[in-house]
């Protein structure tokens, strides 16, 4: 009979990536893959195009840091979810839960420790996210990405094991990255890129300064759903709202990064050798974790920082001429980061845990 797991996480790509690097393994093993999302966030779209995944919707709630009335119904709504959750893991009977965050987790971890199934959850983050804190007295391990991560959960249950990078990223061919944008070879490219849902103020400033920045580079800038302007028609300039499996090619024929601070994509850039201006999310429009890696990231010489208070079109050209100047000492930091171990380390803890 096949091992069974089940993945979830979900919210943001962020929150799937993970998630992405870990499936294709555990399929190559024989493993019986299902994922527990939600009915309409993006991790949806993702895990839909692996075929030998089979996808459940539940009912999730959502973090805002606004008032609302929807924060009313989260509640409800995590708790519908985590009946589902639970139908769902008796039906399925797996060996282990496998979860990388987000609200639509909660349920999920929680349904897992209702029905006695281990738990393994993965922090990409400095310090643990809500939902994460939440789920981890529900959890068997905990693997984090950054050491500091261990001061902030019980040590019986907590493993540092370093960055997950996607395998495929290391695919890309910049020949097709260049057949694909139109652009030549022998001009810098700039990819800027502010998550799966976008990032309006580094859209904003990019297009207020487009003349200043294609000056210094060709620009494949991935805007987020729905923020395409589609006014805009620059020679060297491409925009769209997010991409998944040209993101290798794309990668391959990038020189320097516009990037927020999430820790997925970040430690993905620094696994290329590819050097970042980081504009971290505020604490105004987060819990400040994207702050915490941006600043890891710049004392270590991996990254230049211009925090979004800072944000304009004149501060954006100015860093990044001084990034793409200081590219190769910048690269030469990053020589010292190895992150090849992490993936066959986390899968081993999540076997491990299947099989006590």
């Amino acid at each position: 009979m096949k091992h069974r797991i089940v993945f979830t996480g979900g919210g943001s790509a962020g929150h799937v990536s993970v998630n992405l690097a870990l499936i294709p393994e555990f399929l190559r093993e024989g493993w019986d893959v299902h994922y527990i999302g939600s009915e309409s966030g993006i991790e949806r779209e993702l895990i839909g195009r692996l075929p030998d995944v089979r996808y459940h919707p539940i009912s999730t709630g959502k973090l805002r840091r606004y008032r609302s009335i929807e924060n009313l119904k989260d509640p409800f709504r995590t708790l519908k979810g985590v009946g589902q959750a639970v139908r769902l893991i008796r039906r399925i009977k797996p060996a282990v839960i496998f979860s990388k965050g987000g609200f639509v987790a909660v349920p999920v971890v929680l349904a897992g420790w209702l029905c006695r199934v281990p738990v393994v959850i993965h922090e990409s983050d400095m310090t643990p996210g809500l939902a994460n804190r939440i789920s981890i007295p529900f959890a068997r391990r905990v693997c984090v990405t950054f050491p500091e991560t261990q001061e902030h959960i019980p040590p019986a249950k907590c493993e540092w094991i370093g960055a997950i990078v996607r395998p495929e990223l290391f695919q890309g061919r910049a020949e097709r990255g260049f057949r694909m944008t139109g652009f030549r070879p022998g001009t810098p490219v700039l990819l800027i890129m502010g998550g799966s849902l976008g990032a309006k103020k580094i859209n904003t400033a990019v297009r207020a300064g487009l003349s200043d920045l294609l000056a210094l580079c060709q620009i494949v800038h991935l805007t987020g759903k729905g923020q395409i302007d589609n006014t805009l028609h620059r020679y060297g300039y491409v925009q769209y709202e997010y991409v998944n499996e040209e993101l290798p090619d794309l990668l391959a024929m990038t020189d320097c990064v516009i990037s927020r601070a999430g820790s997925n994509s970040i430690f993905e850039f620094l696994a290329l050798r590819m050097p970042m201006l980081l504009v971290p999310l505020s604490k105004e429009a987060s819990r400040g974790d994207q702050i915490l890696n941006a600043r890891s990231f710049e004392k270590l010489g991996y990254a230049a920082v211009l925090p979004e208070e800072e944000l304009t079109p004149e501060a954006l050209k100015l860093k990044l001429k001084q990034l793409m100047t200081d590219r190769k000492a910048y690269q030469a930091a990053m020589e010292r980061y190895d992150a090849k171990e992490a993936l066959a380390k986390l899968k081993g803890i999540i076997e491990a845990s299947a099989k006590n």
